[in-house]
């Protein structure tokens, strides 16, 4: 077994245990560490006395307090490290408590606590040496060092935890992005298939109503036109019927099973002719300028927007004529659809004028409609080729 294999979990058991068993252990370990000096002394040194090791004590024994009160913690030790040194002759060979305390105050301190700590440690340090007996030069610079090292592994413990909360934080923003993303496509998802749907049955259901209403009328008198509107309620039905099981194929992920595409600019001469043989209405298709390709999703609302302004015309204009114009340059697509009705629509019409608008905009384009220039009602509606979109205004 590798030495990483083993240490990595050590490592992450450490992190994710309780933090006051984590000091509790270090405070021992730093005790015995401490005591080893005068349990086991160098010919000539001091023995252990209950005073040096009550000091030694008070240098690891606040390290219990290191996450909950960290800057206490550090000044007790701080206060107690040179008082053991001072007593004792020499002084110990190393500052286990002082490392921790520096290493703890650089990755967790404030930035005035820090500062504080460093500069207190090497002045201390360095007056601690001078009552030592005959101290060599390389002594000053392995304690000083100590100081030095002890801090540099503490910011680079800080910069490290800056960096993964960072990281962590980066990663939760992108999760709420992308269910935010997900939120809005679903919503706009539900919103096109709403229209849709609201499309091709308030057109079927508005042919199938003008038919029903004429075939009474001259079921005795005229059996033939009869029999023509009845076969035009149950091809509007029938034709309903299709389009919804596209939509739903979509739902169901049956395009990649043969499902026909939805209906587009193509589609429209069909869409012209079996609105003026249902309904009796005189309705013209004509095309000015070079027809160019569309985007899928703005050429299904070329369609929806002129069956749906059809709808309106049946429904709510009163007309006996229509046109649909198509107006080709290589920036966009302007549909115009006129008649001559009686004017603007009656409110019940609103939802239909809604649902234009917004295809129009959901395609980066717009969409205005009112009063046409020889009177009746116009509906403009403009797409972009390139299929690009405006910005949310």
């Amino acid at each position: 077994m590798s030495a990483q294999s083993w240490f990595a979990p050590l490592v992450a058991r450490v992190r994710t245990a309780n933090p006051y068993v984590v000091d509790t252990a270090l405070a021992a370990l730093v005790l015995f560490a401490a005591s080893l000096q005068w349990i086991f002394p160098d010919e000539g040194d001091d023995r252990l006395t209950w005073q040096g090791w009550l000091l030694g004590a008070a240098t690891a024994v606040p390290l219990v307090w290191r996450h909950r009160a960290p800057f206490a913690m550090a000044c007790a030790v701080s206060a107690a490290t040179p008082a053991q040194a001072l007593y004792h002759a020499p002084p110990p060979d190393l500052m286990y408590g002082g490392f921790v305390v520096l290493y703890t105050m650089a990755a967790r301190g404030l930035p005035w606590q820090r500062r504080f700590m460093l500069v207190g440690w090497a002045i201390g340090v360095s007056l601690v040496m001078l009552h030592k007996e005959s101290p060599e030069p390389f002594e000053y610079a392995f304690q000083l060092m100590s100081v030095a090292c002890a801090y540099a592994f503490g910011v680079l413990a800080r910069v490290q935890r800056a960096y993964t909360a960072e990281l962590e934080d980066r990663a939760r923003r992108l999760e709420r992005e992308r269910a935010a993303d997900t939120a809005r496509a679903t919503a706009q998802e539900r919103a096109r298939i709403a229209r849709d749907m609201h499309d091709i049955l308030a057109h079927a259901v508005s042919l199938m109503v003008v038919q029903a209403e004429a075939g009474p009328v001259v079921v005795r008198s005229d059996p033939a036109r009869a029999e023509a509107a009845f076969d035009a309620i149950a091809g509007a039905g029938r034709d309903a019927m299709a389009q919804l099981r596209r939509i739903l194929g979509v739902l169901k992920e049956e395009q990649r099973n043969g499902t026909s595409p939805q209906p587009g600019i193509r589609a429209l001469p069909g869409l012209v002719r079996q609105v003026g043989a249902s309904t009796g209405l005189r309705v013209e298709l004509s095309t000015t300028g070079e027809p160019l390709p569309l985007p899928p999703d703005t050429d299904v609302a070329a369609y929806r927007v002129t069956q749906e302004a059809l709808t309106n015309t049946v429904k709510h204009a009163y007309a006996s004529s229509a046109t649909v114009e198509l107006g080709w340059t290589e920036e966009a697509l302007t549909l115009t659809v006129t008649d001559n009705g009686c004017g603007p629509m009656t409110p019940g019409g609103g939802h239909g004028l809604i649902g234009i608008r917004e295809r129009a905009v959901a395609c980066g384009g717009d969409a205005r409609a009112g009063r046409g220039p020889d009177g009746g009602f116009q509906v403009v509606v403009r797409l972009p080729v390139g299929g690009r979109r405006a910005g949310p205004g």
